[in-house]
C-alpha cells in the first residue's frame, strides 16, 4: 500500500439516539443498590426490548446512559416515544423522589463506524440534544423533525436555534413531550402552548423546591416541608437575593422535574433541592444548589442529625443551609459578572466587580475596586452595599496605606451612610460596623450594628466573620472564637475565611495560647497571602513561642507586603484597648518589626 494513501474509513447515514437518566447521581448517593437494581430492571424489561423491537443497535452503555444507532429515523423516534410513554405509566406508582426519568436526544447525520463504535458530529449533536431535553421528554434536531413530519402522530415544540458545546453552527431543536392521559393511556405531546419563559430578575434569584421524603414516614414529610419553609424565610432576609415564594415553589411537590424547566417557569437562575431520609432515631438531610441555566451543581452538603426537638432541628438545618449557600452564591455571581460585557453592568454588577479586589484588604487592590464602586453610586447614590464596600476599601487604605486622615474620614462617612440606608441589608451593616470599630474607634456603635445585622440574618457568615475580628481585637477572646467557629462551620470555604481565622489567632494570642494562635494565623495566610496583618499575627505568635528565626521571617514578609508598617502607628490606627495593644505590640517588637 502507498504510504500516502489513507486507510478507507467506513461511513454511513444513521439516526442516533442518546439517552441518560436525569438525577442519576443524586439517586445513587441516596440509595446506590436500589437505584442500580431499578435501572437494570428498566433496561431488561423496557428500553432494550423497545430498541430491539424497532431495529435499533445499542452501541454502548455508560452507567446511566445509552447510545443507540437506527437505520431509520422514524424507527428511532417511534422507539423513543414508546419508551417515554411506558416510563410515564411506570413512574405513576413510584414515589416522586425515587423516579427514574430518561432524557433522550435524537439526530440524523453522517457517522464514522470503527470496531462497532460510532463517531462524528452526528453522535455529538445527539448527545447535546439529550442534555437539552427535560426528564421524561425527547429533544430532536430540525433534520429529524423534517424527516418524521407526517409519518408519526407527534407534535413538536420549537426550541429555536441552540448553540451547543463543540459544535460550531447552531442546531435547531424541537421538544417532543409524551404525556399520560387519564386511565393510564399514553399519548404524545399536547399542542397546548408552552408556559412563557420569565425574564431573570436584575439580582440573583433562587427557588427552594420541596425536599423529597425518602423514608415514607409522614412525620418526616412534615419536617421536610417545615425545613424548606424555614430556608425560604431565612433566604428572604438576604436582601441581595430574589427568592420565590413558598406557594410557587411547593407547586412542584411530588413532581419529577427538570431544573432548567423550573428555572424557565419561575424565572430564577438558581434552584435548591434536597431530600430527607431517616430511621427511628437519626435523620439524613441532603441539599444541593444548581444553576438552572446549565443544570450544573454549585454546592452540595449532607447533614446527619439525631431526631429530637423537631422545631430546633428545622432551625439548625435551615441556618446551616442558608449560611453555607450564601457565600457560594455570592462567589458564583462574582464569576458570572466577570464574564459580562462592561457596558451592560448595573450598580449591583459593579459592586460585584469591586468585591474580589476588596476581599484582598490591601491598599493597591482597594484602589482597583474604587472606580467600580464610584460608578455604582453614580447609578444609585443611596446603594448601601456600594457605600459599605467603599468604607471597607478606604479602611484598607487608611490602615495599611499610610494612615491618611482623609482616607479614615472617608471610610467613616461611607460606613455611616451604609448603616443608615442598609436598614435590612445584614452584609452592608456588618461591613460598616467593622469600619466603625477600627477607624472611628466606636465599639459601642459597632456592636449594636453587629447585633442588628445578626438579628436580620442569623446565618450570615460575612457578619460573623467581621464581628469575630472586632470581638477579638477588643479583648473578648472567647466570644470571638465562638463567632469565628460559627462562621467557619457555616462557610468553611468562604473567600473571606481569613477573617475568622485571624480572630481565632488574636483570641488565642491574648489568652496565651500561642501554638493555637500560630496555627490559626497560618490558616488565615493560606486564605489571603497578601494581607500583611495576618503575617504580623504569625510573627507575634512565633516570637512568644521563642521561635526567633521564624518570627523574623514572618516580620520580614510583613514589610515586603506593607513597607509602611510600624508598631506604634498600627496600634494607634487600630485603636486597641491597652490589654490587647500591650502584648501584641511587645511581640511585634520582639519579632523585629520597626517601632516608628
Amino acid at each position: 500500500m502507498n504510504t500516502g494513501q489513507q486507510e478507507r474509513v467506513e461511513r454511513r447515514l444513521a439516526a442516533i439516539l442518546a439517552a441518560d437518566a436525569a438525577g442519576y447521581s443524586r439517586l445513587m448517593e441516596e440509595d446506590e443498590e436500589g437505584t442500580h437494581a431499578a435501572l437494570t430492571a428498566l433496561r431488561r424489561e423496557l428500553t432494550d426490548p423497545k430498541i430491539k423491537e424497532h431495529r435499533g443497535r445499542i452501541v454502548k452503555t455508560t452507567g446511566d446512559g445509552l447510545l443507540v444507532e437506527f437505520a431509520s429515523v422514524v424507527d428511532a423516534v417511534r422507539s423513543a416515544v414508546e419508551m417515554q410513554q411506558a416510563m410515564a405509566v411506570r413512574n405513576a406508582a413510584v414515589p416522586a423522589g425515587r423516579r427514574i426519568a430518561f432524557r433522550i436526544g435524537i439526530h440524523q447525520g453522517d457517522i464514522i463506524v470503527e470496531d462497532g463504535d460510532i463517531f462524528g458530529d452526528g453522535v455529538n449533536i445527539a448527545a447535546r440534544l439529550e442534555a437539552l431535553a427535560e426528564p421524561g421528554a425527547i429533544c430532536v434536531s430540525g433534520r429529524v423533525r423534517i424527516d418524521v413530519q407526517g409519518k408519526l402522530d407527534v407534535a413538536f415544540d420549537d426550541m429555536g436555534e441552540q448553540q451547543v458545546k463543540n459544535i460550531a453552527r447552531p442546531v435547531r431543536a424541537y421538544h417532543i413531550r409524551p404525556a399520560v392521559k387519564d386511565g393510564g393511556q399514553a399519548a404524545v405531546s399536547s399542542d397546548a402552548p408552552a408556559p412563557p419563559v420569565l425574564v431573570l430578575p436584575d439580582k440573583p434569584s433562587i427557588a427552594v423546591l420541596p425536599f423529597a421524603n425518602l423514608s415514607g414516614d409522614p412525620e418526616q414529610e412534615y419536617l421536610a416541608d417545615g425545613m424548606v419553609e424555614e430556608i425560604i424565610t431565612d433566604l428572604s432576609r438576604v436582601k441581595w437575593l430574589f427568592v420565590i415564594a413558598r406557594n410557587s415553589s411547593f407547586a412542584y411537590k411530588g413532581r419529577a422535574i427538570d431544573i432548567r424547566q423550573v428555572g424557565r417557569e419561575l424565572g430564577v437562575r438558581y434552584v435548591l433541592e434536597g431530600s430527607v431520609r431517616g430511621g427511628r432515631d437519626r435523620l439524613r438531610i441532603t441539599a444541593q444548589l444548581l444553576d438552572s441555566t446549565s443544570g450544573t451543581h454549585l454546592w452540595a452538603e449532607r447533614y446527619d442529625r439525631e431526631i429530637g426537638d423537631m422545631f430546633a432541628l428545622e432551625d439548625e438545618i435551615a441556618l446551616s443551609v442558608v449560611g453555607a449557600i450564601e457565600p457560594s452564591l455570592r462567589q458564583t455571581e462574582i464569576e458570572r459578572v466577570r464574564r459580562k460585557r462592561p457596558e451592560s453592568l448595573d450598580a449591583y454588577d459593579l459592586v460585584l466587580r469591586a468585591t474580589r479586589h476588596a476581599y484582598m484588604a490591601m491598599p493597591d487592590e482597594a484602589a482597583r475596586a474604587l472606580p467600580f464602586l464610584e460608578q455604582a453610586l453614580a447609578l444609585e447614590p443611596d446603594y448601601p452595599a456600594a457605600h459599605a464596600m467603599l468604607a471597607w476599601c478606604f479602611h484598607a487604605r487608611f490602615q495599611r496605606g499610610g494612615h491618611s486622615e482623609a482616607d479614615r474620614a472617608t471610610a467613616i462617612r461611607h460606613a455611616h451612610v451604609a448603616l443608615k440606608e442598609g436598614a435590612d441589608d445584614a452584609t452592608a451593616i456588618g461591613t460598616a460596623a467593622f469600619v466603625v470599630a477600627f477607624d472611628e474607634h466606636d465599639p459601642a456603635t459597632a456592636f449594636a450594628a453587629f447585633n442588628r445585622a445578626a438579628a436580620i440574618s442569623p446565618s450570615n457568615a460575612f457578619v460573623l466573620g467581621f464581628g469575630s475580628v472586632v470581638l477579638a481585637f477588643s479583648g473578648q477572646a472567647e466570644l470571638a472564637i465562638e463567632w469565628a467557629d460559627r462562621a467557619l462551620r457555616l462557610s468553611p470555604f468562604d473567600p473571606l475565611r481569613h477573617l475568622p481565622f485571624n480572630a481565632m489567632a488574636m483570641g488565642h494570642f491574648t489568652r496565651g495560647r500561642y501554638e493555637q494562635a500560630a496555627a490559626a494565623s497560618r490558616n488565615a495566610i493560606e486564605s489571603n497571602p497578601p494581607f500583611s496583618l495576618l503575617h504580623a499575627m504569625l510573627a507575634a505568635s512565633l516570637a512568644r513561642l521563642e521561635q526567633v528565626d521564624a518570627a523574623k521571617l514572618a516580620a520580614a514578609r510583613v514589610l515586603v507586603l506593607q513597607p509602611s508598617f510600624r508598631v506604634g502607628g498600627t496600634l494607634r490606627a487600630l485603636g486597641l484597648p491597652p490589654e490587647v495593644a500591650s502584648p501584641i505590640g511587645e511581640a511585634w517588637r520582639e519579632a523585629g518589626l520597626p517601632e516608628e
